[in-house]
């Protein structure tokens, strides 16, 4: 594999499932593997920042370390905040105090990074860039990240948000619509997954103000499941390159078992390092 203009970086979201991703690119970055496009996803978006600023073990050190040390995933977040994750110590803290993000090389980085969201309002995806103004940065990220029914709206540009997961869990057309069109798809889960959850019929006293996004959510679990089914025709077709999970995973959408998490991250670390020998990138 040659990395060229046309290449892409797909990352798919799955809340802490994402320690997989980022053990996959810390490894694209121990070997100094760099995409020149990159599209991501809720947790994928937040993996992918640390990816996009050269922080290697930056997101590892999120998604393990500080999970034990501040407990940042609670029912006690949902009930006081509104939200399950606690968002002072992830978009407030942790970017400023904790592990600081380096903006300038972000900055400085010319690779495209664009975050998926879904617009409340039209109950359709938004594919959002920002290279210098950190606040807009961050609420990008954080509303690419706000889960339906467990976190608040998040409001971008005068227009609320919420999980870009919602409508475009893996962003591959819109890869190949930007004109990548050889891509690398680095998903959470193991080939032949499909979700199991059911879709229903979001009431109204829910998102009473969004009547699209309550569309888009009776609809989450059909689209996600087409999305698998085109990526698995896609790699079958020799069309993209997926680096994925090789067995079904122990680790859900949240989950605070740091043992579970820290073998997650170990398989990603080891797959990727391994993608990268298979395809000459080393």
């Amino acid at each position: 594999m040659q990395i060229t203009s046309n290449t892409g970086l797909v990352l798919e979201g799955g809340g802490m499932r994402g320690v997989f991703t980022s053990g996959v690119l810390d490894a694209f970055m121990k070997h100094e593997v760099y995409f020149p496009y990159v599209v991501a996803v809720s947790a994928g978006a937040c993996n992918g920042l640390s990816y996009m600023s050269q922080q290697p073990r930056r997101a590892r050190f999120s998604n393990i370390d500080m999970l034990q040390r501040y407990d940042y995933i609670s029912l006690k977040n949902l009930i006081v905040n509104g939200s399950i994750f606690d968002p002072e110590i992830l978009y407030e803290r942790f970017p400023n105090e904790i592990v600081p993000f380096d903006y300038d090389t972000y900055e400085q980085n010319p690779c495209v990074f664009e975050v998926v969201t879904t617009n409340c309002r039209t109950g359709r995806a938004m594919y959002l860039s920002e290279k210098h103004d950190h606040r807009r940065l961050t609420q990008i990220v954080k509303a690419s990240s706000s889960l339906p029914f467990v976190a608040h709206i998040t409001t971008v540009d005068g227009i609320p948000m919420l999980d870009g997961g919602i409508v475009d869990s893996i962003p591959i057309v819109r890869a190949i619509d930007t004109g990548h069109h050889e891509n690398v798809v680095v998903l959470t889960r193991n080939r032949g997954y499909r979700s199991s959850e059911f879709d229903f019929k979001t009431p109204k006293f829910i998102y009473r103000n969004y009547p699209r996004l309550r569309v888009a959510l009776s609809h989450r679990t059909e689209e996600y499941n087409k999305q698998l089914e085109l990526i698995e025709r896609m790699e079958d077709w020799g069309e993209v390159m997926v680096i994925r999970p090789e067995r079904p995973l122990e680790v859900g959408r949240i989950c605070e078992d740091v043992v579970k998490l820290e073998r997650l991250y170990e398989e990603g670390f080891q797959l990727g390092e391994k993608f990268i020998l298979s395809e000459g990138l080393a």
